[in-house]
């Protein structure tokens, strides 16, 4: 009894030893809040038993972006807060552009923190509006703020107050996407406004060059659209736009905008869709085997074209690609609008990993509509149902087959 008694101790002796070890060797954690720091419930890990990777390979970043400040045009934010926010685009870790859907005010009877995003209200709403038809914006929405660019803090840093006219029309949401050429060295900005029926392109510091589409008019040729809401190109400067919401097609044009081609019919009979017939015609991405993949949303699929429109493959089952995001390492990112889970792919469609969860605290996600990687692989979601941007940065040590990207991208512009 007396050795056994000696033996339990030297255990317990043991273990409290290593305890103490461990406590002494804890790194202090990076600067940036986390969502561990906000009270958020840890993500579960593959190793661990009955649950699922709720943020993969990422620590949520909270409290980002920054709130909106009063500027020199006199306009106010006490009271107001993130519109849609429909587009995210990472260029360098210190400029993430994004493009929301105007602002929105607080409703009267919440509680909660300024700028708290619609879908982290108690009960939550969806930030995601309807389109100005009557003229008078019943939901309140005010477009100021539409475009801007935040720093690694979330810290605003630009904006293009005279973006604003170019979305407040009747008919009007706001933009959709936001998008620069990894093959363009002067970083032309391109901006999609799907209600509108148009494409913009400006240069980096913000003039308008060039609009593809005739405002409020929908139609089917090189200067008529129907929704469109994509865009990726090739590397000479051709490229492609997904068309879209109610248009059926992908448009092929030359670098200068000039329209070559088109492709696409809506079913000839919808319960059984065939090839090259689409249902909301949502994203696009090109690999560097110049295949097309086109997210068909609606019939839950994405299919692979040449780059002259000629069918070669569908991926079935995928429930709603929302956004398609072609790696430099060749491999299909998709954010899932119904499962809410970022979907890796290889080339040939074969399902790699998946991570991901529905719901409206820090993290979850709702309405992935655009998702875009830094040169730190931070990831960056639009969350257009929820109101508000999330920014993943990996975790120390993960595994670097399950984080996004990178992207293709020409190198950071120096800034002053």
């Amino acid at each position: 009894m007396r050795a056994l008694g000696r033996s339990r101790m030297m255990r317990l002796a043991f273990g409290l030893l290593v305890a103490v070890s461990l406590v002494g060797c804890t790194t202090a954690s990076a600067p940036e809040t986390t969502a561990a720091a906000q009270g958020a419930a840890p993500s579960t890990g593959p190793a661990e038993k009955g649950g699922e990777e709720e943020w993969g390979p990422y620590e949520p970043t909270a409290n980002w972006p920054q709130p909106l400040p009063d500027g020199p045009d006199g306009i106010k934010h006490d009271g107001w807060t993130w519109g849609s926010v429909g587009a995210v685009y990472a260029e360098t870790p210190d400029r993430i552009w994004i493009a929301q859907r105007g602002e929105l005010p607080m409703p009267k009877d919440s509680k909660a923190k300024p700028w708290t995003p619609y879908g982290m209200l108690q009960p939550p709403r969806t930030a995601n509006g309807g389109d100005d038809t009557d003229g008078t914006r019943g939901w309140e929405r005010r477009y100021h703020h539409s475009i801007i660019v935040v720093d690694r803090n979330g810290k605003l840093v630009d904006h293009w107050p005279q973006a604003e006219a170019l979305f407040n029309h009747k008919g009007a949401r706001g933009p959709h996407k936001i998008k620069m050429s990894p093959y363009d060295p002067e970083k032309h900005v391109w901006i999609f406004d799907d209600n509108l029926h148009q494409i913009h392109k400006f240069t980096y510091d913000g003039k308008l060059v060039m609009t593809l589409g005739m405002r409020g008019m929908a139609g089917r040729d090189g200067n008529h659209f129907s929704r469109p809401t994509d865009i990726d190109w090739l590397p000479d400067g051709t490229f492609f736009i997904s068309d879209g919401y109610v248009g059926t097609r992908v448009a092929k044009f030359d670098k200068d905008g000039k329209f070559i081609m088109d492709w696409g019919t809506a079913p000839k009979d919808p319960a059984n869709p065939g090839p090259n017939e689409f249902n909301t015609v949502h994203s696009i991405a090109i690999g560097k085997d110049r295949r097309l993949y086109v997210s068909d949303r609606s019939h839950s699929r994405i299919q692979i074209f040449d780059e002259n429109g000629k069918f070669l493959d569908m991926w079935p089952n995928i429930r709603s690609p929302y956004s398609l995001l072609m790696s430099a390492d060749q491999h299909l990112w998709v954010s899932d609008g119904v499962t809410q889970k970022m979907l890796k792919y290889d080339l040939n469609g074969k399902f790699l990993y998946g991570w991901g969860t529905a719901g409206n605290r820090l993290g979850n996600l709702d309405g992935p509509h655009q998702m875009s990687v830094d040169q730190e692989n931070n990831l960056y979601v639009a969350d257009v149902f929820g109101g508000r941007v999330h920014r993943f940065r990996p975790k120390p040590g993960a595994d670097p087959a399950k984080i996004v990207g990178p992207e293709l991208r020409y190198s950071p512009t120096p800034t002053n």
